[in-house]
């Protein structure tokens, strides 16, 4: 049984979807921030968990009248607002690449949040001794976008995007066009100018699990998860497919997935 409600936050109002039994486990969206980005991996994992996923302040379903950039640690207060909506008590994250820096706020600034957080591909670029020409990537597909030309933005930013396997776009609007102004001119930036506190990482009592996809190697969200796991003394774990496998490969995904969560 799916259950859907409104979850308030500061600004704003987020939609949340749950279904399923057993222990509580919160999946964060990377991209635009949608909770159908899991539908898939939703319907394979509710047997044995509840599973609760929500669309990210401002896009889709959810809504935002705060202006200006929207911080990592703004959209870690979300999600833990989503939990306390939840009912809170213990609860496994999973986060995907921006999901996944999320989260790492989440365990970082609530450490009583989650008892496992398992960051897959965070892009953690700050991390990387040549962060400044991942910045100026970013800035350069930001550029582009506010000025008018979003496609261009999207191409460039899909372009380093190991698996994303994208089909020529021919048509003049994006979908989703909202999102994505939103995402190149509101959050992008946030998101890799974001340094995960490591201090308090090391600190925290929750199970953490840097992960990134095999089909990932050689690509830029590919080496932030490794050094997190060596700065915080972790092991670092290769799971099946690229940065898209939650989408693109969930059941062989997923069966990775519950495979750290059950070990």
């Amino acid at each position: 049984m799916i259950s859907e409600s409104r979850c308030p936050v500061e600004d704003g109002e987020l939609y949340v979807r749950s279904t399923g039994e057993g222990p509580l486990l919160l999946l964060i969206a990377g991209g635009l921030g949608s909770a159908d980005t899991f539908r898939a991996m939703t319907k394979l994992l509710a047997d044995d968990y509840t599973v609760v996923t929500y669309d990210r302040r401002g896009h889709f379903r959810s809504t935002d009248t705060s202006t200006g950039p929207v911080s990592v640690p703004k959209q870690a207060d979300d999600a833990h607002a989503v939990l306390q909506h939840v009912g809170g008590g213990s609860a496994s994250v999973f986060g995907t690449s921006a999901g996944a820096m999320i989260g790492l706020d989440l365990v970082a600034r609530y450490p009583d949040a989650a008892t496992m957080l398992i960051a897959h591909e965070p892009p953690a670029i700050q991390l990387l001794p040549d962060a400044l020409g991942w910045l100026d990537e970013a800035n350069a597909q930001v550029r582009l976008a506010q000025a008018g030309d979003l496609m261009g933005a999207f191409k460039r930013f899909t372009d380093g995007i190991a698996g994303a396997a994208l089909p020529e776009l021919r048509a003049i609007r994006l979908p989703n066009e909202e999102d994505w102004k939103r995402l190149f001119g509101r959050e992008l930036a946030e998101i890799l100018d974001y340094l995960p506190d490591l201090r308090a990482l090391r600190r925290s009592r929750t199970e953490i699990v840097p992960v990134a996809g095999v089909g990932s190697r050689g690509h830029y969200h590919y080496q932030p998860a490794k050094v997190l796991a060596l700065e915080l003394g972790l092991p670092f774990t290769e799971v099946p497919g690229a940065h898209l496998a939650p989408q693109r490969n969930p059941a062989q995904f997923t069966e990775a997935l519950r495979g750290l969560l059950e070990g």
